[in-house]
């Protein structure tokens, strides 16, 4: 009876859920960061919860964003409610707080209703703690919130972290202090932090504070949740030191009891691993060893309008409104626009392509505009009226219409992309015209040795291109970053990380032998 009495009460959550998020946008969702576990995954991460807590006979529950309980809902499922001895759920939003209440309050599950990090731990400690925490981005939390989640986990573990953390990150630490000595800690969470800079400080916990047991990460392509476009991991460990030798389970898609891959890596080389996404994938970590293209390259981002649509012009807008053409400079369309993979340059240095776009990029004040150009002129108050100058870059330039400087880079990197048959989601492009790009590309620029030996041998330049060509996508996708979707991104540091080998030894076995005396520097 009590079983369908759970099921029952399973139901009417599930369509509370519905009804309650129905009440609120998507964009009010994701500020809040309420993107409900489904019931089967769930179900699913308590089974393995309980395979790993089968010789505790009481259980203390709590989920520090308990939502509508859809995991008190699975553990009591799962469990049987004669094992739960304490139960506790704190939920921020008074709506679903109140409605977790109405449906498990009865059986057994004491709501909190706050914010859990303002929250004090009660006396007793917790055993189990399954949670789906608010996945709340740095930029909806406002500084001083900011600066009182720092100082407070700086008080309670005497950690630091990084402002771009988000608010998961900061739930998951300070629950430390809720957990019992030798307690499951069960996490389901976003897997940016495997990768990203902002995330060293939880990988550093998880491998020196407690004991990290398994962390299983949902396939990229299969997107958890319907309504956030976000890559999924389910991070387990337990409150206890590490032991001498020890290492931690990585698995890939599928579900937590049965993941298609698998491998065990050794605490030692998750320390010295700044990118934890290669695992289960690398059964090996390779650690780059000599030069890095970031030595022999600068590595930017492509330049930043705030507007594309305004600032980046056809032939033509600019013949329509008359701007001259001192203040435009060419610059690439998108990926998807580059057929070919090397952009030849027409006779005054204009990228052969289509569509031909070009940036307005002026430092005239506008009083001169309006006396010299009062077609220009009329285009930039058409601007104005659109509110593009307010617009967080345009606002901070002066004049508003002058761009960050981005000259031409003779190589490009594709910034994101996924992955189709087989091939790598990121394409390098070898410029030979005097265009510039915008940031959906990484631009690098030779400098150093390199530059010297290119402005020497410019010939030189397609065996560098070939070289770039050459870095696997393997190594491009060991140092970027997956997003729910299958997206994949790279930053500048993280293709600055790659091995620079292919491309020095291209160079030095082709450069003229004058040169080969003022070649790189590096262990062979």
């Amino acid at each position: 009876m009590e079983t369908v009495a759970l099921h029952s009460t399973e139901e009417r959550r599930v369509k509370e859920q519905t009804r309650l998020d129905g009440l609120k946008t998507a964009p009010e969702r994701n500020k809040w960061g309420q993107f409900a576990t489904p019931p089967e995954l769930a179900l699913s991460i308590a089974r393995y919860a309980h395979a790993l807590m089968a010789t505790v006979s009481a259980v203390r529950f709590l989920d520090p964003a308990v939502g509508t309980g859809s995991f008190y809902s699975a553990v009591s499922q799962i469990f049987g409610p004669e094992r739960i001895a304490a139960a506790t759920g704190i939920e921020l939003d008074p709506l679903f707080g109140k409605t977790a209440q109405n449906l498990w309050g009865e059986r057994g599950l004491h709501v909190v209703h706050g914010d859990f990090t303002q929250q004090h731990p009660p006396e007793y400690r917790f055993n189990l703690v399954v949670t789906n925490p608010p996945y709340v981005r740095h930029h909806h939390l406002p500084a001083p919130e900011k600066d009182r989640l720092k100082a407070q986990l700086a008080r309670s573990l005497h950690l630091d972290i990084s402002g771009l953390a988000g608010l998961y990150c900061y739930f998951l630490l300070l629950c430390h202090d809720w957990m019992e000595d030798g307690g499951l800690g069960v996490w389901l969470i976003p897997s940016e932090f495997m990768d990203v800079n902002y995330g060293k400080t939880l990988r550093q916990y998880l491998t020196e504070r407690v004991t990290l047991l398994h962390i299983h990460r949902f396939c990229p392509t299969d997107v958890q949740f319907t309504d956030a476009l976000v890559s999924s991991a389910v991070v387990i460990f337990r409150k206890s030191s590490p032991p001498t030798g020890h290492a931690a389970r990585f698995s890939l898609a599928g579900p937590i009891e049965s993941p298609q891959s698998e491998t065990q890596i050794p605490l030692h080389v998750l320390r010295r691993s700044h990118k934890w996404t290669q695992f289960p994938t690398s059964k090996t970590v390779k650690f780059t060893t000599g030069l890095t293209l970031g030595d022999i390259f600068s590595v930017k981002r492509g330049l930043a309008t705030g507007a594309n649509s305004f600032f980046i012009l056809t032939e033509d807008q600019i013949n329509d409104w008359k701007i001259p053409r001192a203040y435009l400079k060419p610059i690439l369309p998108g990926p998807r626009h580059l057929t070919e993979s090397v952009v030849e340059a027409l006779p005054n240095g204009d990228p052969k392509v289509s569509p031909r776009l070009y940036l307005l990029d002026c430092d005239e004040p506008e009083e001169r505009i309006k006396a010299q150009w009062p077609r220009f002129y009329e285009y930039l108050e058409k601007g104005k009226a659109e509110k593009i100058h307010s617009l967080y870059l345009a606002s901070r330039r002066t004049p508003w219409y002058l761009q960050e400087q981005r000259p031409p880079a003779p190589f490009l990197c594709t910034y994101m992309g996924r992955a189709r048959n087989g091939k790598s989601p990121f394409r390098f492009i070898w410029n030979r015209s005097r265009a510039t790009a915008h940031n959906v590309y990484l631009l690098l620029y030779p400098k150093g040795n390199l530059q010297d030996v290119l402005t020497r041998h410019p010939e030189l330049e397609a065996h560098v291109f070939q070289a770039l060509r050459g870095i696997t996508p393997g190594q491009l996708l060991s140092e970027g970053r997956i997003y729910g979707g299958g997206l994949h991104k790279l930053e500048p540091k993280e293709l600055a990380q790659i091995s620079a080998h292919p491309v020095l030894d291209a160079v030095e076995a082709l450069a003229p032998i004058e040169q080969q005396m003022v070649m790189f520097d590096r262990p062979h």
